[in-house]
């Protein structure tokens, strides 16, 4: 019997390319501001507050209000969960770019 392909073990909660991007982001680095992430994904700072709080919802990325130069600032980072799963959607990325199994090998 065949494998499943391997889309089928993408990670829905990193699939949206907002959270992607984000997650790509952070794996960066120990953390970022929220600001700069904003600024690097193109986002608005709704948008990121949704797909970050689904992020975190999934104990993917934490969360660290805090204040630096008097003003208020928002730190973002991966938990270990978070970076196992990014990676793993990663190496299930390069399956499927790999994949012996593509429509040029079928015709």
């Amino acid at each position: 019997m065949n494998e499943p392909h391997p889309r089928h073990k993408l990670d829905e909660i990193i699939h949206s390319p907002v959270r992607l991007s984000v997650m790509a982001v952070l794996a960066t680095t120990s953390e970022a501001d929220f600001r700069y992430v904003k600024d690097i994904v193109e986002v608005s700072d709704s948008l990121l507050s949704k797909h970050v709080a689904v992020l975190n919802n999934a104990g993917y990325v934490r969360i660290v209000k805090g204040v630096a130069d008097r003003r208020p600032v928002t730190w973002l980072s991966l938990t270990k969960t978070g970076t196992e799963a990014y990676r793993e959607y990663v190496r299930t990325l390069n399956r499927i770019i790999s994949s012996k199994k593509t429509q040029d090998d079928t015709h």
